[in-house]
């Protein structure tokens, strides 16, 4: 295995990275500035405002998602493991 190819892999591991945590990280940070611009224009300082629907729609999402989640980590883990089995056989 030449460095352009553990180059790639590690390209491709945080590709995979971002595609898992990425749309519930997203939906996290949309929430948070929705419930901050509902605090402004209630000038309501409440913290647990800001942390429950937060901590809902991230536990939502992770679960909507998480069939596509493991076939991505799953393909990946393939992937990787392929890659292994390559290298071993060809040294």
């Amino acid at each position: 295995m030449n460095e352009a190819e553990v180059i790639e892999l590690c390209r491709e591991a945080l590709i995979v990275t971002l595609k898992v945590s990425g749309p519930v990280l997203l939906a996290g940070l949309v929430m948070g500035v929705v419930v901050s611009l509902f605090q402004a224009v209630t000038q309501i300082q409440e913290t647990t405002l800001a942390f429950i629907p937060k901590m809902l729609i991230i536990f939502a999402m992770t679960l909507w998602l998480l069939p596509f989640m493991l076939s991505t980590l799953g393909g990946f883990t393939k992937t990787l493991s392929d890659k292994i089995v390559a290298v071993g056989s060809n040294g």
